[in-house]
């Protein structure tokens, strides 16, 4: 079972983050990885509370956690389904914990729930038992070997394994345009990328991926801009702003601040 490459984009302070918890990203079986993009595993064991940060990818998240320091159900462990989040997410991590999720690519997470467009869990944080047949927690949770916790996340997907879906298929490549093209900055430019009218893209997207292919965008140039603004140690925020498309630096550090609650000058290195 192969571990992933660590993955920091998004993460606020990611350096930060990982001095004080276990953070690692697992591969998931072969015949899930269609749909999955990975596994991501943490484990915390904090002297004091810790608010972690992440700016959302466009993903659905199927999520079990456990916090021994919570009420009797965090202590028991639970399973959620996690829309797409639209801001920033916080999380306050104290005492000692685990969570063991399931990052589904965009556009991926439809063929495993197809009775509802994913644009219904979009901003919702829903009982796992609601949307999937979803295990007892602690089949996944209990196991104090990573590779068992990983095994166990599989031996539970692989069964639900869903049959093929070409508009499942046509939003994935879509969305994986989006985050890899740079020079696809317009609804317009990837609508005729792929030869659909502006609306017809805005509905698969809102069915498959959960959000508009405008928000898509925008989303990867904030992960960027914050990747950038946290290694490089002098950036040049408007020669940024214009490879970003942004038409001013003034436009890109408003979106970023809306997005992050801070201007990118706020993540650069000290």
């Amino acid at each position: 079972m192969a571990a992933s490459p660590r993955e920091t984009r998004g993460i606020v302070d990611a350096p930060d983050l990982f001095t004080r918890v276990r953070f690692r990203l697992r591969e998931p079986a072969p015949g899930l990885r269609h749909w999955l993009e990975h596994y991501w595993l943490i484990d915390w064991d904090l002297t004091e509370p810790y608010v972690s940060q992440v700016v959302p990818h466009p993903s659905v998240h199927l999520v079990f956690q456990r916090s021994e320091s919570g009420s009797p159900a965090e202590r028991a462990g639970h399973a959620e389904v996690y829309g797409i989040v639209q801001g920033l997410f916080s999380r306050r991590l104290e005492g000692r914990g685990r969570v063991c999720g399931v990052k589904f690519r965009p556009g991926g997470f439809r063929p495993f729930a197809p009775h509802r467009p994913v644009s219904a869990w979009t901003g919702r944080q829903v009982p796992a038992a609601e949307v999937l047949a979803a295990p007892a927690p602690g089949a996944v949770l209990d196991p104090p070997d990573e590779d068992a916790r990983v095994a166990a996340l599989d031996a539970y997907l692989l069964p639900l394994a869903p049959r093929p879906d070409p508009q499942a298929d046509r939003a994935m490549a879509l969305a994986e345009l989006v985050r890899t093209d740079r020079s696809l900055l317009r609804v317009d430019a990837l609508a005729r990328a792929e030869g659909l009218s502006a609306r017809s893209l805005q509905r698969l997207f809102s069915t498959y991926v959960g959000v508009g292919p405008k928000w898509v965008i925008l989303r990867h140039r904030i992960h960027e801009a914050l990747q950038r603004a946290g290694t490089d140690p002098e950036p040049d925020w408007a020669a940024l702003a214009a490879d970003l498309g942004y038409s001013d630096q003034a436009h890109m550090v408003r979106d970023f601040t809306a997005t992050v609650g801070a201007p990118p000058t706020a993540f650069a290195p000290r």
